[in-house]
């Protein structure tokens, strides 16, 4: 069992890698690798994208690695290889990306990045720390993470799923704010699991093990 985090250039993957292999050895999930290598998210039993900084750059970076995206496609879509987005990895399952100017996500969840507006002009963006998830469907990667659990976010911007079947968690920041999406072998959070403790080691624990 193979599981890989793809280095595209778009964030430090140390604490990641750290907090997947550490879950991978409690749960008996096999290998975790950090790898820019088309070859190995081919042949990936699971593969995660994270993404840090903003949706232009990450989407040119992922797009400009050779054969990545597209070893990453065959994957996930073709053969149904479960998926993890985190941060702006999530962002990119989008529709489009509104940050700077329109760019085109990957297209696999119908929905736009926006900016986040919070309600309340007291309250700061970006949206920066830890926040109360709120669970909205139940999913394999949320078993035993409930509403009340903390997870630490970091963003601008947000995913706003076109289909509210889509969207698994959210949390409030003057208004709903989507922390979690999920449709088919394809999940994504816009907080980081490995920085939100047990429940953020809990949902990679879940990812490890789930068979969609």
């Amino acid at each position: 069992m193979l599981t890989v985090l793809i280095d595209y250039e778009s964030g430090n993957l140390h604490s990641a890698e750290k907090a997947f292999q550490r879950m991978a050895q409690e749960v008996g999930a096999g290998e975790v690798i950090v790898t820019s290598s088309a070859e190995d998210v081919a042949r990936a039993d699971r593969i995660v994208l994270p993404g840090d900084g903003a949706f232009p750059a990450c989407r040119a970076a992922l797009f400009a690695a050779e054969g990545v995206h597209e070893a990453m496609d065959e994957a996930v879509r073709v053969k149904g290889r479960p998926f993890l987005g985190i941060c702006v990895g999530m962002q990119m399952l989008a529709t489009t990306g509104h940050e700077y100017q329109d760019v085109p996500g990957l297209g696999w969840i119908g929905g736009d990045v926006v900016r986040i507006t919070p309600s309340d002009p007291a309250l700061k963006v970006p949206h920066m720390g830890w926040n109360d998830l709120v669970v909205d469907r139940a999913h394999p990667v949320l078993d035993g993470i409930v509403t009340g659990d903390h997870a630490y976010f970091v963003h601008s911007y947000q995913f706003r799923v076109a289909d509210r079947g889509d969207l698994l968690a959210h949390c409030g920041y003057g208004g709903d704010i989507t922390a979690i999406v999920g449709t088919g072998n394809i999940v994504g959070t816009q907080f980081h699991p490995e920085k939100s403790q047990s429940a953020g080691l809990r949902l990679i624990a879940n990812f490890l093990t789930w068979s969609p």
